[in-house]
């Protein structure tokens, strides 16, 4: 079931609502949107909807469909303990594909366009890359241990997609903070403002999906404690779709197609983003730029 496509509605009134109370609040932050970003925030999210289809019958294969039809082990889906284990389980997984989103280029290449827009609302939620099939096969790898733990292909998927569904409400700067109690386990709002930060020191922090505690426990969490900065540190400098879309994975072709040796093709793949061959580049001395991550050869218009 593509929950997605069953969402939309939701989306569009609850995207409506936000604009109206932007619309109504004179002290509204500059950073909550403009007419041209959340254009381009819808027609990516459409065009990632029509282009999923055709990526699957692109790239039929999937890692956790073959790693559920190996493993001799099976959880009972009809058990409820099964799903509440199955969505700490697959949120785990997700803050490592996040995590990597973030530190290995070619997932960059994908995940950059989400991160791309300078504004941060509803719409930025719907902001997802599109055809992007090797960056979108290689992140799938991150789920493999929760099929090889006996959970079901079918409910991973299922979980994952709850996962994303949570996601889409907490891209918003209409609530401040939640109770404590909420804001110790859960990602929320606040916690997700700072994952969007491009300003330090918000770089590569609140991964999280669905649970905060994981940043807690792996050292990527933090507060806001200076105002937040939205978007790339270069940021891309147009709404055009297609250029959103692609932006990154163009700098990184003409990096590799630049480099003078197998270690530096190599490393501009699957390195960090910022990452140079050359140690006299000024970008080798700014580490964990994961949030514009894209080297000087960058599109910027």
């Amino acid at each position: 079931m593509e929950l997605f496509i069953w969402a939309v509605p939701a989306f569009a009134v609850l995207m409506f609502v936000e604009w109206i109370a932007y619309r109504r609040d004179p002290d509204r932050p500059d950073s909550s949107g403009s007419a041209h970003d959340t254009a381009s925030n819808v027609v990516t999210f459409t065009l990632s909807r029509l282009a999923k289809p055709l990526l699957q019958h692109l790239l039929p294969f999937s890692a956790v469909v073959a790693a559920a039809a190996v493993t001799p082990l099976h959880l009972p889906p009809r058990s409820w303990w099964v799903w509440a284990l199955g969505l700490v389980v697959t949120d785990f997984c997700y803050y490592w594909a996040h995590r990597a989103d973030h530190r290995v280029r070619l997932l960059w290449t994908a995940h950059s366009v989400h991160h791309s827009s300078e504004y941060f609302n509803l719409s930025t939620a719907i902001r997802l890359p599109w055809l992007h099939p090797v960056a979108s096969t290689l992140r799938g790898v991150a789920w493999v241990p929760a099929a090889l733990l006996g959970f079901p292909a079918w409910m991973i998927f299922l979980l994952q997609s709850i996962g994303l569904l949570y996601q889409f409400p907490i891209h918003t700067q209409r609530i401040k903070t939640l109770p404590r109690p909420i804001e110790f386990l859960f990602n929320t709002p606040a916690h997700h403002r700072i994952h969007h930060g491009s300003n330090q020191p918000y770089i590569d922090k609140n991964y999280g999906g669905v649970f905060i505690v994981w940043d807690r426990m792996f050292g990527s969490f933090a507060a806001e404690t200076e105002p937040i900065r939205y978007g790339l540190t270069k940021n891309v400098g147009t709404d055009n779709p297609l250029k959103v879309n692609y932006h990154e994975l163009a700098g990184l072709v003409r990096d590799v197609r630049g480099a003078a040796t197998w270690r530096g093709r190599l490393g501009y793949i699957f390195g960090p983003p910022g990452w140079t061959e050359d140690p006299a580049s000024d970008r080798a001395e700014i580490p964990d730029r994961a949030d514009d991550r894209t080297p000087a050869t960058q599109l910027t218009s």
